[in-house]
């Protein structure tokens, strides 16, 4: 019991999540994009081999008397040849993403910030080697949030937190998947949770004993996946903001 107790340990710990502090993916995150390069590589060798094979097979069936020795003979005269010239082909493409893949997570930074931290809730993803791309993604545009880890990922132990927005999913564009994604990372259902927990106080404030709790009119009917509405309820929230800007003005005149 005590052994399952510390495995649930996370690093790094939630507070730095929760005070909205940069993380970044595991290094095993790494080892994940490798394979994956490597295993481009080897079914593209299959590829072409399974292409020489089928051209050794037809050439043979296309002269007279051939047998299967000259199938294996035409076979294994031009494997060193496929061989090679998939070599030289590795260099342009394979080792420069084995080389990229770790330069490119390590400038892979995330961040959640709470509705308790200084700033509005919202998810912060910075990524690129060459163009950096820098997302702010509030709490009050995401529709779904969710967790995937593949068999590769148990394995290593990472796993990925997929955010869906309003504006992203079945938006104009056609896009569709998830707007953001936070990957290679340990923790990532405890992030998950973190995340619902703070999108429900967000949207439904906790109520405790008697405390009265004053319904807030919307500007019009929420629709799902409705960029006017998103930008209507911004401008209520501006109008608010003003409201108390002249009443607190009208207070200090009297």
């Amino acid at each position: 019991m005590e052994h399952d107790r510390r495995g649930i340990v996370i690093k790094p710990p939630m507070e730095d999540v929760t005070a909205g502090r940069v993380f970044k993916p595991d290094r095993r995150f790494y080892y994940k994009e490798w394979l994956g390069a490597c295993f481009v590589a080897f079914f593209f060798w299959l590829l072409a081999f399974g292409c020489l094979l089928l051209g050794a097979w037809i050439h043979t069936m296309d002269l007279t008397g051939s047998t299967w020795a000259t199938f294996y003979a035409i076979v294994f005269d031009v494997l060193p040849i496929l061989n090679f010239w998939f070599g030289i082909s590795m260099v342009f493409w394979w080792l420069p993403a084995m080389i990229g893949i770790p330069l490119y997570i390590r400038n892979i930074e995330y961040s959640v910030i709470s509705k308790a931290g200084t700033t509005m809730p919202e998810i912060y993803v910075k990524k690129g080697l060459l163009n950096i791309t820098r997302k702010h993604v509030p709490f009050r545009t995401i529709t779904n949030i969710a967790s995937r880890a593949g068999p590769l990922d148990r394995i290593l132990g990472i796993g990925t937190v997929e955010i869906q927005t309003a504006g992203y999913s079945g938006g104009a564009g056609g896009q569709t998947g998830p707007e953001e994604k936070l990957e290679g990372i340990t923790f990532f259902e405890e992030v998950r949770d973190f995340i619902l927990q703070e999108l429900r106080r967000f949207r439904d404030p906790y109520v405790v004993g008697t405390e009265v709790v004053h319904p807030v009119d919307e500007p019009v009917p929420r629709m799902p996946d409705s960029l006017d509405d998103e930008i209507l309820i911004t401008l209520r929230e501006i109008r608010d903001v003003l409201g108390r800007i002249d009443q607190k003005m009208d207070e200090e005149r009297r």
